[in-house]
Order: structure tokens, then C-alpha cells, then sequence
């Protein structure tokens, strides 16, 4: 029960928390909120610690409930520097995301910038039918480009939008992204500014004045490793902590299918069908189910990850978290679980991410002379242009087909 929650945490002075005028009657639900979320007791009691501070600090600012402080206002009474009380920012962070979710604290009406995001969103998915990342990235240069053009403040800032605005907003993004990314961002406006125009918003022909970076085709190699630099990495995964575990399972499915951060991520227990020995995949880009074949080797190391080292929690994910709050993992763990491993390993791994483990498988499958329909249909390609990047690094065949210089021609 909530009561014995809290009481269990305050034996002798629960009651102490309780009658706080502001936020007495939301700990008891709080504090169980927390444990659900998987934060030990520790943790708890020194959030809860914190609560006569917090409930002063907005009976000071003459606050006299809640409901009337958007999350965004509530934030803003956590320390500005964290070191100075790290217990009391982390009260405000964790209270802001359960009275938010307990729909407590008061929802502003959506401005102007969020209202045409919201919008570009719902196009990208419903028109363009583009995967979940790529919507966000999209997203995510759009709400830039109304945020450098001041769109809350007058609407019809677009109407007057021209290509020295324009100019001025790329040259900014082009001092922190390279050439590639770079390019890739000027794509995402473009495709924003033809949004606006769809909705005339803005005059037409502006998409066309944006200049790209000039980023020749093929002129990076696919980022692989040899296959015994990757055997060995595995092999330096410690797999005695459960989250050595999890990290070797996370791995050994990239390595061996040739899977995205994303869709190791998003795996489901469901996705696991033992008796019939075979893996579902939910391609992330195409939206599709891919079935593998379940080989011993992943078998092994998702059954030992799933007897001995999985959080009890009620989720479906196949892979969770082991820091509060507990839950799913995201890509980014799984990246930053690669680089933390990589490090660790002392090998030659030059690259930052696990993506170059999927380079690697199918460069191995190249060498062992698997075809490249085989490929592209493992690593969920839609096109057989995107496999045969990865003929430019099967060097030996390369070094067959090259021609002999020609000899000498003496006077």
C-alpha cells in the first residue's frame, strides 16, 4: 500500500512529510511512483529528504497549489548549479515528471512553433511515411529554423522569409556539423520549406535557393573492421556483471544479423520464438517484419541474459536499463555500451559507434562469397545500391580485376 510506503522509508517522521501544505498529499504516491521505476530505497529516502525544502521555496513564491505551474515553471525551482544540492534538483526533476504524468501541473496551450511542428510531424508520417528517427530529425530542423526566425513572436515572419535568412541559418549549423551532416540538414530544410509552401506559408522557389555542400558519391568507404578485430571485441566483453550480459547479447545480434541500434532496442520478448527457432526483426526504416533464423550462438546469449541477468520488471523489452529510472533502453545506450566496451578492450577500433559491426558482418559475407541479394536482404536494404557500397572493400577481387601497367614505351 502507498501509506506503508513512505512509512517505510520514515518509520518515526513520515508524518513530518505528510503534512507539508503543497506536497504532503502527492508523496505517498510519489514515493511508491519511484520504487515502480525501479530506485532503490536509498535514492528515495533522499529525494523525500528534500520535499520541507522544496514545499518552502514555493510557499516563498507565494504558490498555493500545484495545478498552477506548468512542468516547465516547476523545473525552474531546482538549484541552478546541481552540485550545489544534487538531491533537491533531483527531487524537482523526478516530482515534475510524476505530477506531469499525474496531470497535476497546468498544460499551456501549444504556441505557434509547436503548433507547425506538430503539424510538419504529422505530414511526414501520413505523407511521406518516413520511420520514426528520421521524422524526429526532421522535426528537429524545422523547430531550429522557427526558433532562429523568432516564429513565436510574429507568425508572419515567414511571409517575409527570404533566401539572406535562409543563407544566414545554414552558415550557423555549418559551423558545428561537417560536410556529410551538413548536407544531410540542408536536405531536411529543404523538405520543410516545401511543407510551408504546400501550405502557403511562405513564396514558392525558396527550397531551391539553398546550396548544398558539394559531397562526392563514394568518397568514404563504409566503416568496417576486420572480422577478427570484432571476434575479439566480443571476446572482451566481461560477462560475469549482468550488464556484461546484456551488452554481449547486444552485440552478438548486431554482429551476427547485422541489426540497427534502433531495432535492438525496440526487440520484444514476443519477437523471440523459441520452438520454432527463428528471430522477429521490425525493420525501423521500412517498417517491416524481417524473420531470421535464431542461431545458437544468439540463442545462448540472450537465454543467459534473460536466466541470470534482466531486471524483474514488468516489460515487455527484451533489453532494460539498469540505472533509475529503470525501463527500456534506447539506441544511444546501445552506443554508448560500444564505446565504453571499445574503450575498455584496448583494441584498434577507431569508430564511435556499433553501426561499423554491421559494416563488418557484411563485408564478411562478401569474403565468403554470400551474394549480395543475401545481404541486402539480411541487413534490410531497399535498394541493391545500398549493398554495393560494399564492393569497394572486398580488395582482394578488386586487386584481380585491376590492369597491368603498361610497359615502358622507349624511344
Amino acid at each position: 500500500m502507498e501509506v506503508a510506503m513512505l512509512a517505510e522509508i520514515y518509520p518515526r517522521d513520515h508524518a513530518r512529510f505528510t503534512s507539508l501544505p503543497l506536497l504532503g498529499p502527492h508523496l505517498e504516491g510519489f514515493a511508491s511512483w519511484l520504487r515502480s521505476r525501479g530506485y532503490p530505497r536509498l535514492p528515495i529516502r533522499l529525494r523525500i529528504r528534500e520535499t520541507p525544502q522544496l514545499d518552502l521555496r514555493l510557499r516563498r513564491r507565494r504558490v498555493r497549489q500545484l495545478g498552477v505551474l506548468s512542468r516547465a515553471q516547476l523545473l525552474e525551482f531546482a538549484p541552478r548549479v546541481v552540485l550545489d544540492d544534487v538531491y533537491l534538483s533531483a527531487l524537482v526533476r523526478s516530482l515534475a515528471s510524476y505530477l506531469d504524468e499525474r496531470r497535476v501541473l497546468a498544460r499551456p496551450a501549444a504556441g505557434a512553433h509547436e503548433q507547425m511542428v506538430a503539424a510538419y510531424r504529422v505530414y511526414l508520417d501520413r505523407v511521406r511515411g518516413l520511420a520514426d528517427p528520421t521524422t524526429r530529425q526532421h522535426c528537429s530542423t524545422a523547430s531550429e529554423l522557427l526558433s532562429f526566425l523568432h516564429f513565436d513572436r510574429d507568425r508572419s515572419v515567414l511571409r517575409r522569409v527570404g533566401p539572406r535568412q535562409i543563407e544566414s541559418f545554414v552558415r550557423i549549423a555549418a559551423t558545428r556539423l561537417c560536410r556529410a551532416s551538413l548536407q544531410h540538414m540542408v536536405a531536411r530544410l529543404r523538405c520543410f520549406l516545401r511543407f510551408l509552401v504546400s501550405r502557403d506559408e511562405i513564396a514558392r522557389g525558396l527550397d531551391s535557393t539553398v546550396d548544398t555542400p558539394r559531397l562526392y558519391r563514394g568518397e568514404q568507404l563504409p566503416r568496417s573492421l576486420p572480422w577478427e578485430i570484432v571476434q575479439a571485441f566480443l571476446g572482451a566483453i566481461v560477462r560475469s556483471t549482468p550488464k556484461g550480459r546484456r551488452d554481449y547479447a547486444m552485440f552478438v545480434l548486431i554482429a551476427t544479423y547485422g541489426l540497427r541500434t534502433s531495432e535492438v532496442a525496440s526487440l520484444r520478448l514476443d519477437d523471440i520464438e523459441w520452438r520454432a527457432g527463428q528471430l522477429r526483426v521490425m525493420r525501423s526504416k521500412t517498417k517491416t517484419p524481417a524473420i531470421l533464423p535464431l542461431s545458437h550462438e544468439v540463442g545462448a546469449a540472450l537465454l543467459d541474459y534473460l536466466r541470470h541477468a534482466r531486471p524483474e520488471l514488468p516489460r515487455r523489452e527484451v533489453f532494460l536499463r539498469y540505472r533509475s529510472p529503470a525501463g527500456p533502453i534506447t539506441a544511444k545506450t546501445v552506443t554508448n555500451a560500444f564505446r565504453d566496451w571499445s574503450r575498455r578492450s584496448g583494441l584498434p577500433i577507431p569508430y564511435q559507434g556499433p553501426h561499423c559491426l554491421r559494416h563488418s558482418l557484411a563485408v564478411h559475407l562478401l569474403r565468403r562469397g554470400t551474394s549480395l541479394k543475401a545481404i541486402g536482404d539480411l541487413l534490410g536494404h531497399r535498394s541493391a545500391e545500398s549493398t554495393c557500397v560494399y564492393l569497394r572493400l572486398h580488395v582482394d577481387d578488386l586487386r584481380d580485376a585491376a590492369l597491368d601497367l603498361p610497359r615502358e614505351v622507349r624511344p
